[in-house]
């Protein structure tokens, strides 16, 4: 696969537009669990009114005590000057009264209500963050699902273009990003947004002209909001990118570990994945050194209004029109303020990174797939096995070299046909425009009459049985395996299965038996066991086309004699198709195709080509010979 490939020519070396158009189309998945997100936000607006609440609280004990403080010296004063004395700090009678004799009972009520509203907070917060980490959970669920079926879905075409370890990292590490915000940043800005809201109404209710001081705070922590938002997405979009090479360094490595290892080339592989880990370090380097700005920035913005604050708030105190418990009170919402400022890079942070992986998963999930079923394609009814390539061409990439030109051939039910041909002639593409893993540039697949792009691709595939060159075992049984296509297999169609791919004898020989596991990717098997195992899976679905890609390729003589005597009774009344450098299959087979540079050159059975064919012949002489003599022998 082709790095080059993941994006467009025109935009490779260039920096994308992230936007945050793909993060609010991720957000709208929050509506599957709107009751959750419901649940979480009015929690959200308990714990913040509970946290608002407090330094009113706050300002009651402090009026009450410096009240109280006051009353008492005001009751030492000779009653015949009291009244002049309440009238010059402005009490009523009544106020000095109740100051004089409640101020203990007002504390102890103001105490109460903090810890009233501590627990509330407390209980509320717990409850936005469980819910809202829930709802992020679900969210992520969703996204994998949808992520992992559009994989699924997607023609050979993209995979050809994308590598397995960039596809990994946006399913998971992608997919992480994403949920990180919706279940912990979007909570804080919303958080940051009520309680900055909430903050300021009760500052204006208390003192307007204190407050317009903190104002020309928020519209610069605005615009250092978008500037550094801007800055920061094209930046988490690099680091992605540089984590999914630095995956797929990873993954090839230990998928070809034992490649590594024969070649001795294990010092070369550790220089290429140090690279990559310099290279993403690099970027991460670059982001926290945006960062490392960013957060200084912000607190030398909100320390300037402290500043600000204080030095007014205190010409206020001290020309007394504001009291000590408003004081503190506004000193104390104005950490509220501030705080909200000092979450922001925090905010931009995962705003960024969930804004560029969000695009990165979305770019999948949007991906348009070349091999679709028509709106009107219908159901394959069960078919003879007729097979005709109609005047086909074909090409991977629509500015790609022609792989197969002006391919005309019919294989009818029951035939064999065997494809030969130099490496790069197009024989495997033949037999992938069969079951339509591509589609042809040109021309036409039919199979009984029907356009193989007129039916339903899975109905299609059902009756396809194919083994390709390379076996792929998922990790399970000897018995999973083998009903791969067919789940609901009873174990003696299993084994018959397993008996005409002469994998029965060796499946047996293990002490678990058909239960025996095969390790990850089969690796505890043989390549020729391995192989063996593909063909029953193949055999299992009772397919009335069959495809083999060389498949006799990994077994010895012995055991090829073994499947190929099996095959020949398996293949009567279904159409083969097989790619094959042994001559037993090219001599059973009902029709040749000779190919040669993507066209068919020669066509016929085994002795005609001998006699017409000067290509076969050579074919024959210097890739097949050697099986002659190794059969005689």
């Amino acid at each position: 696969m082709q790095a080059s490939m993941t994006m467009p020519r025109g935009k490779r070396g260039k920096k994308q537009k992230v936007g945050f158009k793909p993060l609010w189309r991720a957000i709208k998945y929050i509506v599957h669990y709107r009751k959750m997100a419901v649940l979480a936000y009015l929690a959200l607006l308990v714990s913040v009114g509970a946290q608002l609440m407090v330094p009113q609280m706050v300002q009651n004990i402090l009026d009450a005590v410096t009240n109280g403080m006051i009353a008492q010296q005001l009751a030492k004063i000779p009653s015949q000057y009291q009244a002049l004395a309440l009238e010059k700090v402005g009490w009523t009678p009544e106020q000095f009264d109740r100051f004089a004799n409640n101020a203990e009972q007002a504390i102890f009520w103001a105490a109460g209500l903090i810890l009233v509203f501590a627990v509330a907070r407390a209980g509320f917060a717990f409850a936005q963050t469980f819910l809202s980490q829930a709802m992020s959970q679900n969210v992520a669920y969703d996204l994998r699902n949808e992520l992992y079926a559009k994989i699924q879905r997607l023609s050979f075409s993209y995979h050809d273009r994308n590598q397995t370890g960039q596809l990994m990292v946006r399913a998971t590490d992608d997919v992480e990003k994403v949920r990180m915000f919706i279940g912990q940043g979007m909570l804080m800005a919303i958080q940051a947004v009520v309680l900055l809201t909430g903050t300021l109404i009760i500052l204006f209710l208390t003192n307007v002209k204190l407050t317009l001081v903190v104002l020309p705070i928020l519209p610069i922590a605005l615009v250092m909001f978008m500037v550094f938002g801007k800055m920061t997405q094209p930046l988490f979009a690099e680091v992605q990118r540089r984590l999914s090479r630095l995956n797929t360094i990873l993954q090839e490595n230990l998928a070809g570990i034992k490649v590594i290892k024969a070649f001795a080339r294990e010092p070369q592989q550790i220089h290429r994945f140090e690279d990559a880990a310099d290279s993403y370090m690099a970027q991460q380097i670059k982001v926290a050194r945006v960062f490392s700005f960013l957060f200084p920035i912000v607190f030398l913005v909100a320390n300037m209004g402290q500043a600000a604050v204080i030095y007014f708030g205190g010409r206020q105190l001290i020309y007394g029109s504001l009291s000590f418990g408003e004081w503190q009170k506004f000193s104390l919402y104005l950490v509220y303020v501030f705080f909200p400022l000092g979450q922001l890079g925090f905010i931009i942070s995962q705003m960024s990174q969930a804004s560029a992986s969000a695009k990165r998963v979305f770019d999948i999930i949007d991906a348009r797939n070349d091999v679709v079923d028509k709106p009107d394609a219908i159901e394959l009814p069960p078919i003879e096995g007729r097979v005709t390539f109609d005047d086909v061409s074909f090409r991977y990439f629509s500015d790609s070299e022609w792989v197969l030109r002006h391919v005309d051939f019919e294989a009818r039910p029951g035939q064999t046909v065997a494809l030969l041909g130099a490496t790069g002639s197009g024989k495997t593409t033949i037999i992938n425009l069969i079951p339509r893993f591509y589609d042809v540039s040109e021309g036409a697949v039919l199979v009984d009459g029907y356009d193989v792009r007129d039916v339903k691709i899975a109905s299609l595939r059902r009756q396809i049985g194919i083994v390709l060159q390379e076996t792929t075992l998922f990790s399970g049984t000897i018995r999973e395996n083998i009903a791969f296509g067919k789940p609901d297999a009873s174990m003696d169609e299993i084994i018959v299965a397993a008996r005409a791919a002469a994998a029965h004898e060796f499946i047996m020989s293990f002490p678990q038996g058909y239960d025996t596991p095969v390790g990850e990717r089969g690796t505890t098997l043989s390549g020729g066991q391995k192989q063996r195992i593909a063909i029953a899976r193949a055999l299992l679905m009772d397919p009335r086309i069959l495809i083999l890609d060389d498949a006799t390729a990994s077994v010895d003589v012995a055991t090829e004699l073994k499947i190929q005597q099996a095959l020949d009774k398996l293949m009567e009344g279904r159409t083969s198709f097989v790619i094959a450098q042994r001559i037993s299959t090219v001599l059973n087979a009902d029709l040749i195709l000779v190919l040669e540079k993507g066209r068919i050159v020669a066509r016929g059975r085994h002795h005609d080509l001998m006699e017409t064919s000067p290509q076969y012949a050579e074919i024959y002489h210097s890739q097949l010979v050697d099986d002659t003599e190794a059969v005689a022998g």
